[in-house]
């Protein structure tokens, strides 16, 4: 009988399919991204770029939402704290509006997602991912 996947192998392989589809989502047909808060580019997989937060992961709700966000690289993703300031001012010019509070207001709220539904995110942007 095959063994049931634990919910932490879930979520670090939603994290890692997640993770790739942002980066690959803003990459060019050359595979090079953009960081979103200081313009510096660099390839999209490898150490070049991370998927960056503007809410920090640990807030559920936005953890896999793609409008939270956006590839970063290391030294603003890890070293600058994710330039949380930088970042909101883009998201509001980026929309238009003020998207930074709106996903502020949403952070605030609790989710607990199912087994099943990881397993359907992750298919659903493995799809995603196959399609770029």
């Amino acid at each position: 009988m095959a063994r049931k996947v634990s919910r932490k192998s879930l979520i670090k392989k939603l994290d890692t399919i997640f993770s790739e589809y942002i980066r690959r989502k803003y990459a060019d047909k050359n595979g090079i991204v953009k960081c979103y808060t200081c313009d510096k580019r660099a390839y999209w997989k490898g150490k070049g770029m991370q998927n960056g937060h503007f809410i920090s992961r640990s807030s559920r709700i936005l953890r896999w939402d793609e409008d939270n966000c956006r590839p970063q690289c290391y030294g603003c993703n890890c070293m600058r704290y994710g330039q949380q300031y930088v970042f909101a001012q883009n998201l509001n010019k980026e929309f238009g509006y003020d998207k930074a509070d709106e996903l502020l207001q949403k952070s605030r709220q609790t989710i607990k997602q199912a087994d099943f539904e990881l397993i359907e995110l992750i298919k659903y942007y493995e799809d995603l991912v196959e399609q770029l």
